[in-house]
């Protein structure tokens, strides 16, 4: 079983950057494809960006240009660096991952079946 734990949340400025990180356990996670969502108060879970076994990327029209999704296989791990954070960022934010290996990129939680806790993201004014 593959088990996600996302680091990185906290408190930022309007206009400031954070650098999430999703660290899984799993040989073969450098094969999965990875999502970020976010929830924030009353509001449904969001699709963020997701990234493929093979680099393949895609975002949300909502953070495309602001934030980056990365991988680095070796550590096991998926980073999302957001950049120019805005109060309506605000959630919170977890990882996905899918065993599949092809460059379908899920955007709805049902793409995915495996999940971490999250990790909470606040941008102040």
């Amino acid at each position: 079983q593959v088990q996600l734990v996302e680091s990185g949340g906290g408190l930022v400025q309007a206009g400031g950057s954070l650098r999430l990180s999703c660290a899984a356990s799993g040989r073969t996670f450098s094969t999965y494809t990875v999502g970020w969502f976010r929830q924030a108060p009353g509001k449904e879970r969001e699709f963020v960006a997701a990234i493929s076994w093979g680099d393949v990327n895609t975002y949300s029209d909502s953070v495309k240009g602001r934030f980056t999704i990365s991988r680095d296989n070796a550590r096991n791990t998926v980073y999302l660096q957001m950049n120019s954070l805005k109060p309506e960022d605000t959630a919170v934010y977890a990882c996905a991952a899918t065993s599949r290996s092809d460059s379908i990129l899920p955007r709805r939680t049902s793409g995915y079946n495996y999940w971490g806790q999250g990790t909470q993201v606040t941008v102040s004014s």
